[in-house]
């Protein structure tokens, strides 16, 4: 069975859908089967950015409401044939997406992938909580700045009290991706070192994820940032961040210093 992955924050315009694309893609690079699952109802940007926005015909509440089946919704990547997309819908309200459905799609994901990747809209509300309800583990995407992880800290929280692994008295592997570093900008304090947001969040550091304008080519494109230019710093990131998903064992080097946080990746226990 494979594992669910759920990408938040809390924050809206902190990169999620970004990274959600980013590591699906990458993880499907290497091999894997990934399902990328579009969590956001009413707005829907995954297809943008995957560029199959022209091949959405069914969408994640027709299957919770049996109008289609999982296969007739899935949409598989032109470029990876191991890569698909469950795209949301556009016409639905987030009050379509019932708790049972949510854990029968997740369900039958996992059956039939390696990693189910989903992207969870912001706020705390209905969208987000099933989003995450149903996940063996969580990435949680913050900016180096205090509003993001302040939300993020909440969303921690939620984490380890209302999800599914929570209830059954578990607690959810939660990783740290610290998106849109500026390492000039840090060092003037106009944004926060990712010491300050390691001490705040205390959980694992899956990657740091340099400012960079390749993720807004990629997405004019339609394209995730990890296909769109594999050698960009941006790109080598999420490529790292995946493999380190995947288990193995890097450290994360802050761009523009020669520092590593490998202690910070598997060293540190999520408060």
């Amino acid at each position: 069975m494979g594992k669910a992955i759920v990408v938040t924050s809390g924050k809206g315009g902190v990169g999620k859908t970004t990274t959600t694309a980013a590591l699906g893609a990458a993880l499907a690079a290497n091999g894997d089967k990934v399902a990328v699952v579009d969590f956001d109802v009413g707005l829907r940007n995954l297809d943008l950015v995957m560029g199959a926005e022209r091949r959405v015909v069914y969408d994640l509440i027709n299957v919770i409401h049996g109008e289609a089946k999982l296969a007739q919704a899935l949409i598989r990547d032109k470029r990876l044939e191991t890569l698909y997309l469950l795209p949301a819908s556009q016409t639905r309200d987030k009050d379509k997406l019932t708790p049972e459905g949510v854990e029968q799609v997740i369900t039958a994901l996992k059956n039939a992938f390696d990693w189910v990747i989903c992207d969870s809209p912001a706020g705390i509300e209905r969208g987000a909580t099933l989003a995450m309800r149903h996940a063996d583990a969580a990435i949680v995407v913050t900016n180096p700045e205090v509003s993001s992880v302040r939300d993020s800290d909440r969303i921690i929280g939620l984490l380890d009290s209302k999800t599914a692994i929570a209830e059954d008295g578990g607690r959810m592997d939660k990783h740290l991706i610290v998106n849109r570093y500026d390492p000039a900008r840090a060092a003037t304090g106009d944004m926060l070192a990712v010491d300050d947001v390691l001490e705040i969040l205390s959980i694992p550091l899956l990657g740091i994820v340099p400012e960079s304008s390749d993720v807004l080519r990629a997405s004019n494109i339609g394209a995730p940032v990890t296909l769109a230019d594999r050698q960009s710093a941006t790109a080598k990131a999420y490529f790292e961040a995946a493999r380190r998903l995947a288990g193995e064992t890097l450290p994360v080097t802050v761009p523009g210093e020669r520092r590593s946080f490998l202690g910070r990746i598997f060293g540190r226990k999520a408060a």
